[in-house]
């Protein structure tokens, strides 16, 4: 049964790939035995996540860039084929959210809006594109895209960032449809995870007493538990699965 997970001799490009969700995604394909490309803005963290799995006897190589530049994401796949040969998976977990700071929907200007739909959703679609001639050339490509709650459900004050995941599952659909048979492509929508980025929410008793209240579970997940779904969904073991959003929410949207 274990052999259904073993994603040895694959290749994986992870965007976002630096820190919370995404290093953990990028950590724990490798521990399942894919080479691995790590890509995001900072430099520094890429690296850094590099070092670990190739220090547990993985395979990385970091390529830093931003979703939005076309010819820095035309890099990291180019990069990507000349260390490893190939791309068999991408993850898209590379995306922002201003949060509820930016308060009802007419407090939101044109470029707030236009900023979170061109990572989340137009750098999604970029990424993909340029990586599908490889994809299509692997024998079994498989993408993943890291949506949200958010892309299934409505969020209050946070209007850029929920079209940007809607558009994410309709896009993950349609590509699968696309594409198949010859790629799978899934998503994942995670619930509210303990990140760098939600340490403020975490911080602010209010604010994650009522997350904690409106989730089943009763917490909020930790990185590693975004990054099982996406192993799951790379892998054989997902073979005839494509074109479905994975509610990794801790029952979040049950309700």
């Amino acid at each position: 049964m274990n052999d259904l997970f073993d994603l040895d001799g694959r290749v994986a490009v992870v965007t976002g790939g630096g820190r919370g969700i995404g290093r953990a995604i990028a950590i724990e394909l490798a521990n399942a035995g894919a080479a691995v490309v790590p890509s995001a803005r900072s430099t520094d963290e890429l690296e850094t996540v590099a070092e670990e799995i190739v220090a547990a006897d993985g395979d990385a190589v970091p390529v830093p860039a931003d979703v939005t530049d076309t010819d820095a994401v035309g890099d990291v796949i180019d990069q990507a084929v000349a260390e490893f040969g190939g791309i068999d998976i991408v993850v898209n977990n590379a995306g922002i959210n201003p949060g509820g700071a930016l308060g009802r929907p007419e407090a939101v200007d044109a470029e707030q809006f236009d900023r979170v739909l061109d990572v989340n959703l137009t750098g999604t679609y970029d990424v993909t594109a340029t990586a599908a001639d490889h994809l299509l050339e692997s024998d079994g490509g498989s993408v993943i895209n890291v949506a949200s709650v958010g892309g299934l459900v409505g969020l209050p004050r946070q209007h850029p960032y929920v079209a940007s995941k809607h558009g994410l599952v309709g896009l993950t659909k349609s590509m699968a449809l696309d594409w198949s048979p010859d790629v799978r492509v899934n998503a994942v929508a995670p619930g509210y995870v303990s990140t760098d980025l939600t340490a403020d929410l975490e911080a602010d008793e209010g604010l994650r007493q009522s997350i904690i209240d409106r989730t089943p579970l009763e917490r909020f997940a930790t990185p590693e538990e975004i990054a099982g779904p996406v192993v799951f969904l790379a892998s054989d073991a997902a073979s005839y699965v494509t074109g479905s959003v994975l509610a990794a929410d801790g029952g979040w949207t049950a309700q």
